[in-house]
C-alpha cells in the first residue's frame, strides 16, 4: 500500500456510527516529521511520513444568491467538526481552523456571503499536536470543495490549495506537512525559493513507528516563532 501505518495500537480511536450520507468523502492524511523538524522553514532537507489515519470531509454548497432571489438555504458558513480529538484541543484550534476554512474557500472563490456552504469534518485521525491535523483538515476540505464544484483538479493542485489553508494556522507554512497530506506514503522534502523540491517513497509493506503525545495543544506558529528569535540571536542551539 502506499500509505502505512504510523503510532501504537493504543492510540487508535473508535469514531461513533457515521450517519447515512450519500455525499462523497474526501481524505487528507496525518503525518510524522522524522528528521527536519522546524528547520525545514530554513530550506533545510526533511524527511516525512504520512500516517494511515485521516481526516475526511463532507461539503454541501447553496444555490448562489441573486438580487431577486435567495439561495436554497440562503448564505453563510456552518462547520461541524465531529473528528476525534485530545481534550481541549478543538477549543484552542477553532479560530485557527475556522480561518484556514475561510482561506481555503477564498482559494476557490467561494463567497459565503452569496452561497452557504456546509462542512463536516470526521475521520479516524485524531488531532494532537505533532501529527498534521491542520493539513489534514485544509487538504481534506479542498478536495471536497473540488469535487462540488465539479472542478478535476491534479494532485499538485490540490496541494496548493492545501498549503493556503495552511496558512491560517502556521502564517507562513514550509509547506510539508500538506504535501504529506496530500501525496501519502514517505517523503523527502525541502523548501526553496520557488517550489518545494520533494520526492515520494512507495514501501512495499506499511511500516510502524511508536508515537507518543503528551495531549498538550501547543501552538505552532509560537515554536517557529520562538525558533526564528533563537536563530536571530544567533543561538548555537539553532
Amino acid at each position: 500500500k502506499r500509505h502505512f501505518d504510523v503510532g501504537h495500537a493504543d492510540e487508535q480511536v473508535i469514531m461513533e456510527e457515521k450517519k447515512p450520507s450519500t455525499k462523497k468523502i474526501h481524505k487528507g492524511f496525518g503525518k510524522l516529521i522524522l528528521f527536519g523538524e522546524h528547520f525545514v522553514v530554513y530550506k533545510v532537507p526533511a524527511l516525512v511520513a504520512a500516517v494511515k489515519a485521516s481526516t475526511t470531509c463532507e461539503v454541501s454548497l447553496s444555490a448562489k444568491t441573486t438580487e431577486a432571489e435567495d439561495g436554497a438555504w440562503s448564505c453563510g458558513l456552518i462547520v461541524e467538526d465531529d473528528r476525534p480529538a485530545v481534550p481541549g484541543y478543538k477549543r484552542k484550534k477553532r479560530d485557527e481552523m475556522l480561518q484556514a476554512t475561510n482561506l481555503v474557500l477564498k482559494h476557490f472563490k467561494i463567497d459565503t456571503n452569496k452561497q452557504a456552504v456546509k462542512i463536516r469534518l470526521a475521520g479516524d485521525l485524531c488531532p494532537v499536536s505533532g501529527i498534521g491535523a491542520s493539513a489534514s483538515n485544509a487538504v481534506s476540505l479542498s478536495r471536497a470543495l473540488a469535487d462540488a464544484l465539479g472542478m478535476k483538479l491534479t494532485e499538485e493542485e490540490i496541494n496548493r490549495a492545501g498549503y493556503e489553508g495552511e496558512k491560517g494556522y502556521h502564517g507562513t507554512p514550509s509547506g510539508i506537512d500538506n504535501t504529506a497530506a496530500t501525496y501519502g506514503g514517505v517523503l523527502s522534502f525541502c523548501r526553496t525559493d520557488k517550489d518545494p523540491i520533494f520526492k515520494v517513497k512507495k514501501l512495499p509493506t506499511p511500516c510502524r513507528i511508536v508515537y507518543a503525545s503528551t495531549g498538550i495543544t501547543s501552538s505552532t506558529t509560537k515554536v517557529v516563532g520562538d525558533v526564528r528569535a533563537k536563530k536571530g540571536k544567533g543561538s548555537k542551539m539553532v
